[in-house]
């Protein structure tokens, strides 16, 4: 029935990705175009590129909603190759940079974007929005200028605003309103709340009018458009046109260092621009998905060697595109797909209508795309989850701005890895512990999967963690326990964020457990948190935990109190606390005078170098009348050593299959078999193992040696209140 509803979901987003895919087209064709003449190659050559990438990394590709083309960031690259090897070398080169980034993905170089701190990533993207709606404004305003950066081309946009009230020229003058009117239909359309205009994307209704409006001058008006026509998108070259003007690779340099350099350069820009675009993209998936990185990596390598082939450039995954094609409905890889048939349609038919186009009508798509990008809400959902996010989110956006794309995610992994040192004041808890294997893993008997982190958990080596959760199935439930973990990043918290909205929409669960003796600045969910006294704890306020207990609580009237107890004498009388050192208690759940009680403790077992610190989740009930001292566990192989060494496991007569499975011990056998008669024998074999122990006043009660989850102390609080009731009624 699933497989069912998932082939009718994707036969129903067909018609969103053919929108989609015809508005990015639409998109790409100008940008394409653009990127290719900026390289001193044949215009056609970034149109190539696009067809050649949507095809091929739509059908081998690894990613959901991201759109391949030629990338911004190999404009200089490509240009200084073509200038010093020439053209047809050059698209030698660029068949070898794909076969060089095919051979890097088989050797899964896509775990490189587990190292993007999520708030560089986000001031990549506000970057690249930038530097898209700083450039395309001023076309868009009918004022083609040449600036050296993007902060000078944002620096020059009030003096463009002025500049339109100065313009002479008609053809200007149109130019620029044809940008106005098409950037106020993109603010204002989505707040038409009309279900039969809204079947139109905005884009789109801004192509029907400029086409429109085009033949309306010509066959009503009879006049010529009265656009400039340095502002309407240039003749396209027909089809046959474009392959006799195709030049053939030469790979007569391939022996040359300055061929290998231009070969390593293109490989080296195009997967960090790739990587960047798709971890950035993932975060604007609606649906949270996650791509396969190296899948993709793949798939881009070879679509570039295709595209040198055919005398195209290097296939990158490409933001602004990808951010149209999420914006208009885009769903899949069709999207993609779509978006390079509509292109290949254009060139094959309609490369003459094409033409009737303002390049400022499209740049205003552009320019809303970008303020998208780079919303002032932006740096307060940065600045919220903490100050020190937004010194990484800043000095990303100003190094990428300034210097480049990779000199920007450059300054965010160090800006990241200064400020974690100085927010631990410590610099040895990552050297010691960042090739430690800090993450463990196992499936519990139940089916669910238990995950404990231990150290740190950061941008440095959440790999780890993410390669734990790829292979739990998203109908599971899992428990990640970071109870000995000291530090935990911003990234870390938005990426099991991510996690926990795929599982939860195949039916699964991720709980998070152990920060309650983790502190954050702000109370933000993905704030980084950090092992602190006590004192600044009870500052810090209630942990998501905390206030999950709480409602526990209220469901079984109880009473909770997060504060921290050193001394409990009554869980020392327990045999199980003889040989371990109780740290505290905390995080409380009582009744009445503490007769019955579940928390969370901290002990330690051994000294010196063969401490080991343990944290777990417990119930302790206190008896209105006494009965034996016992304990009870399930039967396993560690509990046949204790009989073979002396401590003899109880049988309870006539229960052969408890016996078997269950491992119970005490001094006064008589009085423990008698104890445990048909009714009591029958409750333990009907319900969850747990380790029962009596010290004949009270009994105390756990499951795994571990903090539990809040599903599990629920379950824990059932256990013990009815095993308390059926004791009492003995």
């Amino acid at each position: 029935m699933r497989q069912k509803n998932s082939i009718a979901t994707k036969i129903a987003a067909i018609p969103r990705n053919i929108f989609s895919g015809l508005v990015v087209s639409l998109i790409a064709l100008p940008l394409s175009l653009g990127l290719a003449m900026a390289c001193d190659a044949p215009p056609i050559a970034g149109v190539i590129t696009s067809i050649v990438g949507g095809v091929i990394v739509a059908i081998f590709g690894g990613s959901y909603v991201t759109i391949s083309g030629p990338g911004k960031g190999l404009v200089g690259v490509v240009l200084v190759a073509v200038s010093t090897l020439g053209l047809t070398t050059t698209y030698a080169a660029i068949i070898c940079s794909g076969i060089l980034l095919l051979i890097l993905g088989f050797l899964r170089l896509g775990k490189l974007a587990d190292y993007f701190p999520s708030s560089a990533i986000q001031g990549v993207l506000a970057a690249i929005g930038l530097i898209i709606l700083g450039k395309q404004f001023h076309i868009m305003l009918g004022n083609k200028i040449s600036r050296d950066n993007t902060i000078d081309y944002l620096i020059a946009i009030p003096k463009t605003i002025m500049k339109v009230f100065e313009y002479q020229d008609p053809g200007l003058i149109n130019a620029a309103i044809a940008g106005v009117l098409s950037l106020i239909v993109m603010v204002f359309y989505s707040k038409i709340r009309n279900k039969y205009l809204q079947l139109i994307p905005a884009p789109m209704w801004i192509v029907i009018c400029s086409v429109g409006f085009s033949y309306y001058c010509e066959f009503v008006l009879k006049i010529s458009n009265p656009i400039s026509e340095k502002y309407m998108i240039p003749n396209i070259p027909s089809l046959s046109e474009a392959v006799n003007d195709l030049p053939l690779p030469n790979f007569g340099s391939i022996y040359n260092i300055e061929f290998w350099g231009s070969v390593v350069a293109l490989t080296l820009i195009a997967s960090i621009e790739s990587l960047l675009s798709i971890k950035a993209i993932d975060k604007l998936d609606p649906k949270k998905r996650r791509s396969n990185v190296n899948k993709d990596i793949k798939a881009l390598g070879l679509a570039t060697t295709i595209s040198g082939l055919f005398g195209g450039l290097n296939v990158v995954t490409v933001i602004a595109p990808s951010s149209v094609n999420i914006t208009n409905g885009g769903t899949n890889r069709l999207g993609n797909l779509f978006h390079a048939l509509f292109l290949m349609i254009f060139i094959l038919l309609f490369n003459s209508e094409l033409t009737r186009i303002p390049l400022s009508a499209l740049m205003a798509i552009l320019v809303y795309t970008g303020y998208k990008l780079a919303a002032p809400e932006m740096i307060k959902r940065v600045f919220l989850i903490g100050k020190e996010q937004l010194i990484i989110f800043l000095s990303t956006l100003l190094v990428t701005l300034k210097i480049g794309l990779i000199s920007g995610i450059l300054a965010g992994l160090i800006s990241t890895f200064i400020i974690h040192i100085i927010v631990n004041n410590s610099l040895g808890l990552f050297i010691k512990n960042i090739v430690k294997p800090n993450v463990l893993m196992y499936k519990e008997e139940n089916g669910n999967y238990f995950i404990s982190v231990k150290h740190f958990c950061s941008f440095l080596n959440f790999n780890k963690l993410k390669d734990k959760l790829s292979v739990i199935p998203e109908q599971n439930d899992v428990v990640i326990d970071f109870s000995m973990c000291g530090f935990v990043d911003h990234s870390v918290m938005e990426n099991i964020n991510d996690y926990q909205e795929l599982f939860y929409k195949k039916g699964g669960n991720i709980e998070v457990i152990g920060m309650d003796l983790l502190g954050a600045k702000s109370g933000h969910p993905f704030a980084l948190r950090k092992l602190l006294p006590i004192s600044n704890l009870i500052k810090s306020g209630a942990t998501k935990r905390q206030k999950d207990l709480e409602e526990v609580g209220l469901n079984f009237d109880l009473n909770f109190n997060s504060e921290r107890l050193k001394k409990n004498g009554v869980l020392e009388n327990f045999l199980f606390f003889k040989t371990k050192k109780i740290e505290y208690i905390y995080n409380r759940l009582s009744r009445g005078q503490n007769n019955l009680s579940v928390f969370d403790i901290t002990f330690s077992e051994g000294e010196a170098i063969a401490k080991e610190v343990v944290r777990s989740t417990m119930l302790h009930i206190n008896l209105s009348k006494e009965i034996p001292s016992f304990t009870l566990t399930k039967e396993g192989l560690l509990e046949r050593f204790y009989a073979l060494a002396g401590q003899k496991d109880i049988s309870i007569p006539n229960q052969r299959d408890f016996s078997n499975r269950f491992y119970l011990s005490g001094e006064k056998k008589k009085e423990i078999q008698n104890f445990f008669d048909k009714k009591l024998v029958r409750f333990f074999e009907s319900n969850s193992y747990y380790h029962v122990e009596s010290n004949g006043s009270g009994l105390l009660i756990f499951n795994k040696e571990r903090v539990a989850s809040i599903k599990e102390i629920k379950q824990l609080l059932d256990f013990g209140m009815r095993l308390e009731t059926q004791i009492l009624q003995k």
